[in-house]
């Protein structure tokens, strides 16, 4: 799936996105400033999460839950410089909760990816409009 929005049309495209069934695993691809996080925040406000979210560039992963008890973790492991530093923090039981896991520049960390996980990649076009890819491992 293809998709142009402007930012004011974030939080249709995020219901289309869940609506196609999306890997509990999701990895967001994208440049510095793209719009990973506010695509995750849309997600998550998607999923019920009325509380703040934000980046955990500093803590790695924020636990967010919704109104029905489901929690969201969000992944930030841009500043991992090696794999076992995400083992260290007990990674693979958060991907392999059955819950949603968000994770932005999975590229540091790609042997500890679950086989099924789906991936989006967010660019900017050159209007400031975003163009989101989403498919599915």
């Amino acid at each position: 799936m293809e998709i142009t929005f402007s930012l004011d049309q974030i939080d249709h495209v995020a219901q289309q996105v869940l609506a196609a069934n999306p890997e509990k695993v999701i990895l967001f691809n994208g440049a510095m400033g793209a719009g990973k996080t506010t695509f995750i925040k849309a997600l998550c406000r998607a999923l019920g999460i009325d509380g703040v979210t934000s980046s955990p560039t500093f803590s790695l992963v924020n636990e967010y839950v919704s109104g029905s008890g489901d929690t969201v973790y969000h992944f930030d492991v841009y500043r991992l410089k090696r794999e076992t530093e995400a083992l260290d923090m007990g990674i693979e039981e958060y991907l392999y909760s059955g819950n949603y896991c968000f994770i932005e520049w999975a590229e540091k960390i790609p042997n500890l990816i679950p086989e099924a996980h789906s991936v989006i990649d967010v660019t900017v076009l050159s209007d400031g409009a975003r163009k989101l890819r989403f498919r599915k491992n």
